[in-house]
């Protein structure tokens, strides 16, 4: 209570009617607050700062008051968070940026100054002022392009660095203004030209990075070639250079994560990368040594490298994600680098959502080599983390890691026995409920690879554990990734003769129907043929078989298909016939006969005469039944 009494009298003097007395008051109200985080805290909570705001904003206060009003606002946005969250409560950004239309420019800075420091606050929510493409556009038509570019010539390196990160963040993900930047010319030269003089080795190493990311900002809205040489020989070994472990950890990581995002989609900067300075060796670092040797004379620095050591983490991973997201001997290079399946496994459980995310992408892009699903994986027993990983995770992490499932329950993959016998067919049932399309299309992909070629009992537990309502549902899926997904699951599912027999013997007019309503709806040529495929396993069964003899609307159907005016329905439509009028099988006289009423010889008269050589074949095979 005294430490606030003591402060009572800085806010009674912002109240006095003496102008004069006032602005003395917040000259004193400033020099008390200068690095005492306990005065700002007091003033704060006796109400300074609706006050403070209310000066600034009045059109009788002095210029002098007003700017000296901004100076303590930002004064006490310098102190905790919750000062910067009860300046924002009491609206303080549209007065300051009212503020910037004054003519005075003390007091235009005074504001630009609070202004940057409640924007580099992180309780600030970006909205409110500049995020996102729709801003990048604003800015753009306001011409931020044409007078940002003139400082990179200034004589204050802080001007052009400013102006460098300015374009790095118009120019992020956004074609329109990088298609811009490639064309602008600075006194006579070409801004990627500027660019590339800024990353030499000489300068400094934060102009170095910030200039290597303008340009891979640029090269990733297309704007400048993968192939070009400001990128294979200038960006990507300047990003490579800024690994090394001589280089402060900030540096490293985002040197790390910027290359990152430079050769994700292309394999040739993957492979240039990849034999560039031992970059796969160098990464191998960042598990080990948070600061360089030289660093370590500061404690200071050691301190905050040790608490940040997990961003190191986070961005290796990423990088070796996007190294081996195509190559399969620079994914080998990758796992043989030491202890390195190890440090994944070790990430996939670390306390950090982002570290855990990078991980699981990093061993996503991994999965993809089928002799390192047969062989490290294996060794390595990659899926007991992976499957606790699923259990409660963001949907960010949820999405990767299930498609890394995905990877694993392919019908080669060592993996497969043990992931089954881990509860996965329910924690993928699961997934296929979720309100996330991305989610449910990997839960249904997962069973689908989990059900091919697979034994009766696990076809038995997906269907058990997925119910025939679940699985009407995701055939009726708005996302038609998931429908296709849905169908090939059912496909799968629907092979080997038992199988079909089994499983028709118990869910067959439920899956009939759903074949119906497909066939009649209104979708595209690859759903159709996927449904008569499935519709061609059914024929295959032995008792199965009966389901479409004796379903009118059905045959109609296939008969119609057989006529339609696309190849690949004809030949799905042909293989159902082909099975129903088999010659060795049981039956197989009266189905022929059926189906010859039904007018269907005529049609495989018509088909044996296409000018599709497949479709011809198939017709006169079909006839050669009717022979024998």
């Amino acid at each position: 209570m005294e430490v606030t009494a003591s402060s009572r009298h800085y806010v009674d003097r912002l109240f006095d009617p003496d102008p004069q007395k006032v602005l003395q008051g917040v000259i004193d109200m400033k020099n008390a607050v200068i690095g005492n985080n306990k005065q700002k805290a007091n003033l704060i909570v006796l109400g300074a700062v609706p006050r403070l705001l209310y000066l600034l904003q009045q059109e009788t206060s002095s210029t002098e008051l007003k700017t000296e009003c901004a100076v303590v606002l930002g004064s006490l946005a310098m102190g905790t968070e919750n000062n910067v969250k009860s300046l924002l409560d009491c609206h303080i950004i549209p007065a300051l940026l009212q503020g910037l239309l004054s003519p005075d420019l003390k007091f235009i800075e005074a504001c630009l100054r609070c202004l940057r420091t409640i924007f580099t606050s992180p309780v600030t929510p970006e909205e409110l002022l500049y995020t996102g493409p729709d801003h990048q556009t604003i800015l753009f038509n306001h011409g931020a392009v044409q007078n940002i570019a003139h400082l990179l010539t200034s004589l204050s390196y802080k001007v052009r660095m400013q102006a460098l990160k300015c374009f790095s963040v118009l120019a992020f993900e956004n074609p329109q203004v990088s298609m811009t930047l490639v064309n602008v010319l600075v006194d006579g030269e070409l801004l990627p030209q500027i660019f590339v003089k800024m990353l030499q080795r000489d300068k400094p190493i934060e102009m170095q990075l910030t200039s290597a990311k303008c340009l891979t900002y640029m090269c990733r809205a297309g704007a400048i070639r993968t192939d070009d040489n400001c990128i294979v020989l200038k960006t990507l070994p300047c990003l490579v250079r800024m690994c090394s472990k001589e280089r402060l950890l900030e540096e490293r990581v985002e040197g790390a994560e910027t290359l990152a995002y430079l050769i994700e989609p292309d394999v040739e900067l993957q492979r240039i990368a990849s034999i560039t300075d031992h970059l796969i060796a160098m990464l191998a670092d960042y598990f080990k040594y948070p600061s360089s040797v030289s660093a370590i004379t500061d404690i200071k620095r050691l301190d905050h490298d040790l608490k940040h050591a997990h961003e190191l983490r986070q961005a290796a991973f990423k990088l070796y994600a996007s190294l081996g997201a195509n190559d399969e001997d620079i994914r080998k290079k990758i796992i043989e680098t030491e202890n390195m399946m190890d440090r994944i496994v070790t990430g996939l459980s670390e306390s950090s959502v982002k570290v855990r995310l990078a991980a699981v992408r990093c061993l996503h892009s991994l999965s993809r080599s089928v002799q390192q699903l047969r062989t490290s994986f294996q060794d390595h027993a990659v899926w007991k983390p992976l499957m606790k990983v699923l259990q409660n995770a963001p949907d960010e992490i949820l999405v990767v890691a299930s498609s890394m499932l995905c990877n694993l329950l392919l019908e080669f993959s060592p993996s497969k026995e043990p992931i089954l016998e881990s509860g996965a067919v329910e924690l993928l049932c699961g997934l296929t409920q979720s309100e996330n399309p991305a989610l449910r299309v990997n839960g249904i992909w997962a069973l689908m690879n989990m059900a091919f070629q697979a034994e009766q009992k696990i076809k038995a537990d997906i269907l058990r554990s997925l119910s025939t309502e679940q699985l009407f549902r995701l055939l009726s899926d708005s996302d038609l990734n998931v429908l296709m997904k849905t169908l090939g699951l059912l496909r799968n599912l629907l092979s080997t003769r038992p199988h079909i027999d089994k499983i028709m013997s118990t869910h067959g007019k439920q899956i009939m129907q759903a074949v119906t309503l497909i066939l009649e709806g209104e979708h595209n040529i690859e759903v159709k043929e996927q449904t008569l495929c499935i519709l061609a396993n059914i024929a295959d069964g032995t008792t199965a078989k009966d389901l479409i003899m004796t379903n009118d609307d059905i045959l109609q159907k296939i008969k119609y298909y057989m006529g339609h005016s696309h190849v690949k329905l004809q030949l799905a439509a042909m293989f159902c016939i082909s099975n129903l009028i088999w010659n060795e099988e049981e039956g197989s006289q009266e189905r022929q006969d059926k189906l010859r009423d039904m007018g269907i010889v005529d049609i495989l008269h018509k088909l044996s005469q296409s000018p599709d050589s497949n479709l011809c074949d198939k017709a006169k095979m079909a006839l050669q039944q009717y022979l024998a």
